[in-house]
């Protein structure tokens, strides 16, 4: 069966349902949360959508909680998983896209938009995979089920809550990383970093940037008040000096500073320009008040030019899965006290227990406290192994290239499974663009990616 070829033949239906998909703003919204739409009505949208594909094909398919969902096809026992999630990051700042980020625009070959890449593109090249299958008359013994989360960016609550109610997979894989293949996933823990005492806000009267822990911060703002005379032209000569942008403006008695960053995933910092960590950098001249001194001068000491954790010999790294990684994604100061969430990217044998508790004992002297909020533990499936080895030989098939599997510091639904893994879809030497802004997906290889989907499919359920 030429996969390809059918593929292609349906590159304009491809297209024309991921735009659909893409022009949902499925992005969490807590404040209207309610039973009926858990994360908000994006996400919910964004779900709903994929149902009604699913059962206008005449698929089993349920909604769980309105949460998660399936769609399946297939006869048998077994069940073979494929998940994928519809929500997105945020889009951040219109300004900074060249293209509107919740419209689907194709140029140049390359379709632009929050989602693209990261996650709506690889679910619906899954989902004309799917159709590809049924289509073709192709009979499968074993159950084939798209397992679809609404918050997979957030935390995991839908596949948690889907998996409390549904039946894991025997095996399966995520259409959410690169190809050739993910079998070892780092593990994620959320690190919070608190004051110990309140401030006295005499000063520094604020900080903020960020809005997730899985994203760079590209933008911070300080407030303050008595600043030193040459505070603004020592500010433009920063700018310069790191090459970045910002505003320095006065308001009555009050001064807010500005700096822009670049935003990136958690996984991968160092594609990123904090801009918490430049703001704080500028500042360690400019605030002299115990609290704010501190809380400036750590964020400094532990992030600047350091994405490792070295400062509080958080660093690790191991041949399986590569270095530990650290993200200060959101960072508040205010007179409640200062709040640095950080997204720790852990390697697949990092002695965790051991790390934190030799962190919290070196932060004793520090003004801050360490604790951990949440931890998802690592995932790995041996190269060696019969999933592995199928979903390899596929991918080569299609794409003659032989190279051996990844490991990354990204969290995909192939950590939830018994055996799971991250399955593509971004093809080798493409840039990453995963919640960055321009995300885009090629459409040549959103192709080509149903095609190693569909023969995938068939090779792990007709078996």
């Amino acid at each position: 069966m030429d996969w390809l070829k059918i593929a292609q033949a349906r590159e304009q239906e491809l297209i024309a349902e991921l735009q659909q998909l893409l022009q949902i703003e499925s992005v969490l919204d807590e404040e209207q949360a309610t039973a009926e739409m858990p994360f908000g009505p994006g996400p919910k949208a964004a779900l709903d959508f994929m149902l009604e594909q699913g059962a206008a094909r005449g698929m089993v398919t349920k909604n769980v909680d309105h949460m998660a969902g399936h769609i399946e096809m297939g006869q048998g026992e077994d069940l073979i998983g494929v998940l994928c999630h519809v929500d997105v990051v945020p889009a951040g700042n219109p300004a900074t896209w060249t293209y509107p980020p919740f419209e689907g625009r194709i140029v140049d070959g390359k379709l632009y938009a929050r989602g693209a890449i990261d996650d709506k593109g690889p679910t619906m090249a899954a989902w004309l995979a799917m159709k590809m299958i049924q289509d073709e008359g192709i009979e499968l013994n074993k159950r084939v089920r798209m397992i679809i989360g609404s918050d997979e960016e957030s935390g995991f609550r839908c596949v948690d809550r889907y998996f409390e109610k549904e039946e894991m997979p025997t095996i399966g894989f995520a259409p959410d990383a690169d190809f050739p293949l993910i079998n070892a996933e780092k593990g994620i823990a959320h690190l919070v970093f608190a004051s110990k005492e309140k401030p006295v806000v005499n000063e520094l009267v604020s900080f903020k940037a960020g809005k997730r822990t899985n994203m760079v911060p590209d933008e911070a703002i300080a407030t303050l008040k008595y600043v030193g005379l040459n505070a603004s032209e020592n500010f433009h000569t920063f700018l310069k000096e790191n090459d970045v942008q910002g505003s320095f403006i006065e308001q009555g008695d009050t001064i807010i500073i500005t700096i822009k960053g670049k935003s990136a995933h958690a996984m991968e910092p160092e594609k990123g320009r904090n801009a918490a960590v430049m703001l704080a950098k500028f500042l360690q001249n400019v605030v002299t008040t115990a609290e704010a001194k501190a809380f400036v001068d750590f964020i400094v000491n532990v992030f600047d030019n350091d994405h490792y954790g070295t400062f509080l010999q958080l660093n690790f790294e191991d041949d399986m899965s590569g270095p530990t990684t650290l993200n200060p994604g959101i960072v508040s100061f205010t007179e409640n006290g200062a709040v640095i969430e950080v997204s720790m990217r852990y390697s697949v044998t990092y002695p965790f227990e051991e790390k934190m508790t030799s962190a919290q004992s070196l932060l004793q002297n520090e003004a801050f406290t360490l604790d951990v909020a949440g931890n998802s533990a690592p995932h790995y499936v041996s190269e060696d192994d019969e999933l592995v080895q199928t979903l390899m030989n596929v991918y080569q098939k299609y794409s003659g290239d032989f190279r051996k599997p990844l490991s990354t510091g990204g969290g995909t639904y192939a950590r939830v499974m018994k055996k799971g893994v991250a399955f593509g879809m971004l093809f080798p030497g493409e840039p990453d663009v995963a919640h960055q802004a321009d995300e885009f997906v090629v459409v040549e290889n959103l192709v080509k990616a149903a095609a190693i989907y569909a023969e995938a499919i068939v090779k792990l359920a007709t078996k």
